[in-house]
Order: C-alpha cells, then structure tokens, then sequence
C-alpha cells in the first residue's frame, strides 16, 4: 500500500528507539531498586514508571503494526484507533493514580507530561483512526505526531524519574 510504503523508515526508527528505551528503563529500575523504599512507592509507580514502559510499549507496537504489510488503510487504522481508546482510558486511570499516591505531590510539569500529554497523544491516535479513510495522508502525519509524542513523554518522564531516584529521594534515606 503506497501510503504507508513511505513511512516504514520512520517506523523502524521510531520502533526501535521505544524498544531500546523498555530495555534501558528496566535496567535504571534494577539499578535503583537497592535504594530503601519508603511507604506508598508502589502507588507512586503505578502512578509514574508504568506509565513510562506503556508509552513506549505503545510506540514499539504502534510502529510493528503500521510496518506490517498491509493491504489498504482500513486494517491499521482500526489498530491504531483501538490503542488510542485504550490510551485514553489508561490515561484516566493513570490522573486517579497521580491524585491518590502520596509519596510525591505532583508538580505542573508532572501534570502536563504524566497526564495531559498522554492524553493529547491517544485522542489523537483515536481521532486519526476516524479520518484515516477519507484523509489518509493527514492521518498519518497525525499517527506520527502522537509516536513522536508519545516517545518524547517517555524520554522526559524516564529522566524525571532518574533524577528524582538520584538526587532527592536518595539524598533523603542518606540524611
């Protein structure tokens, strides 16, 4: 299918980038489980590191998905358009579990890319989804933009995380 023939390097790319970066987010995990575990870690995790691993799993099978072959348009857009609706939904689900831990208050910045990203990227997995059939070349560019997204969350949330691990919580079993 010629349109999307065109995107297969980008989906490589893409795919193999949210693919290393599971692998890499699991090793810092292993790495900074030594640290002492204060009360409430668990809801904290579910809250900001499964999030994590979920929006590169998403990216690396979004980009397996999109770069099998395919017949016509309609097959991957229902793929992409049934991830984006689970997305929102774990999105939901990840905003009740930001509010109900209390190991860490959330600040803007984690809102905005634990929450409000997330789901701008799965509205606008679900919404390509729709429009792919009439607007193909636009849905695609718009599945693009939420890979991309949704990679680039991941990315700022790991370093978050790795830099919270190192520089406060660890600071504050030290003292």
């Amino acid at each position: 299918m010629t349109a999307l023939a065109g995107w297969q390097n980008f989906y490589v790319i893409v795919g193999s980038s949210a693919g290393a970066l599971v692998g890499l987010q699991f090793v810092v995990i292993a790495l900074i489980a030594d640290l002492p575990h204060a009360a409430g870690q668990a809801e904290a995790g579910q809250a900001f590191a499964t999030p994590t691993i979920v929006h590169f799993a998403t990216v690396l099978l979004l980009s397996a998905a999109i770069c099998a072959p395919w017949q016509n348009i309609f097959g991957p857009a229902v793929f992409w358009g049934l991830l984006g609706g689970c997305g929102i939904i774990y999105s939901i689900i990840i905003t009740a579990r930001l509010r109900a831990q209390t190991l860490y208050r959330p600040q803007f910045e984690d809102w905005v890319f634990h929450s409000l990203l997330p789901v701008i990227a799965y509205v606008t997995l679900f919404a390509s989804a729709i429009t792919a059939l009439t607007h193909a070349t636009r849905a695609l560019f718009a599945v693009a933009g939420a890979a991309l997204l949704l990679l680039l969350i991941g990315i700022h949330n790991s370093w978050d995380a790795v830099t919270y691990h190192v520089f406060v919580h660890r600071h504050k079993t030290d003292s």
